[in-house]
């Protein structure tokens, strides 16, 4: 594509943790990626560099908030206080995986809600809007005093199932929490749906899995917006296929895969696992079993609808 904004005043900055997906939303858009450099003093202090003017500029600055967490949040804040105090017109944050999004509410008492606090932190050291991707809880929205536009990765992975031809298919949600989720997947590939209902009948004891809805010799899709540890997503695995489904492909918007993820993935029941790349897989985790999806077409389209002030919504229609 042709530098289509290489001359307007549409700036992208890329930070450190996910630089090729940086890239590519910029080939998308049309614009090289504005030059800034990242430094650590010797104590680990985050040293931020902005190499040209921006001055009057709508600058759009592109960090998932994923492993090491909190180093990438600090140098998302340091980088908006950098814009800011270099006169930029706007600052706009693209955050395709938002970190601490699962402590969005207090699930027992003296918990903090580390969500919000983040919001805070974002919009004090002055972004004026946030670009996001498959929020936790979509409620984490209304956190926000500033404008935020919540994209959806569900017609990406729908889509990509789509291509597949599956025969007599079935979507799956995990647990109680995603079957909006899993609804807005099966409408899309006009499947039925059915939840695994998880509980522990007492502390340290063995979870019970029932399904409820039919899988009967069907092939299982799995979704979820997060997998971390893999655990929830492996046992569901393997509970449907004791329960007679066919086969089981998973799949998820942010392969956060911490810990005993990838080993457990490998040794499973699922044939594939599709994510995107919200969060930057290192080599090591790219096993034949993962397929990775782009998001940076529909990243890229979303900052050209924001800048050319038009309808993000129809994205999804």
């Amino acid at each position: 594509m042709p530098y289509q904004y290489q001359n307007s005043n549409l700036k992208l900055f890329s930070l450190n943790s996910n630089t090729p997906l940086a890239e590519e939303i910029a080939k998308h858009i049309g614009v090289e990626l504005g030059k800034c450099s990242v430094t650590r003093f010797s104590d680990g202090e985050i040293q931020i560099n902005i190499e040209e003017s921006i001055r009057g500029c709508e600058v759009y600055v592109i960090q998932s908030t994923s492993y090491p967490v909190n180093e990438h949040i600090m140098e998302l804040l340091i980088m908006i206080d950098a814009l800011k105090r270099a006169s930029a017109k706007t600052v706009n944050i693209v955050i395709p995986y938002y970190g601490y999004a699962r402590q969005d509410r207090k699930a027992r008492a003296r918990e903090p809600i580390t969500a919000k606090l983040f919001a805070n932190l974002l919009e004090t050291a002055g972004a004026t809007r946030v670009i996001t991707l498959d929020l936790h809880a979509p409620q984490i929205q209304g956190f926000f005093d500033i404008p935020i536009d919540h994209l959806m990765g569900v017609p990406i992975l729908a889509d990509y199932f789509k291509q597949k031809e599956l025969k007599d298919i079935v979507i799956v949600s995990p647990d109680h929490g995603g079957v909006t989720r899993a609804r807005k997947m099966a409408d899309r590939l006009k499947a039925p749906i059915a939840i695994i209902d998880k509980r522990r009948p007492r502390p340290n004891v063995a979870e019970v899995m029932n399904i409820v809805g039919n899988i009967e010799g069907k092939t299982a899709i799995l979704i979820d917006d997060i997998i971390d540890t893999a655990g929830t997503i492996t046992l569901a695995a393997n509970a449907l296929i004791e329960n007679g489904a066919a086969e089981v492909y998973a799949c998820c918007t942010h392969p956060v895969l911490s810990g005993p993820a990838i080993e457990r993935i490998q040794n499973s029941n699922i044939k594939e696992l599709v994510v995107t790349n919200s969060i930057t897989l290192p080599e090591e985790k790219k096993i034949s079993k993962i397929r990775e999806l782009s998001v940076a077409a529909l990243m890229g389209e979303a900052i050209i609808r924001v800048y050319e002030e038009v309808s993000v919504s129809t994205l999804f229609d």
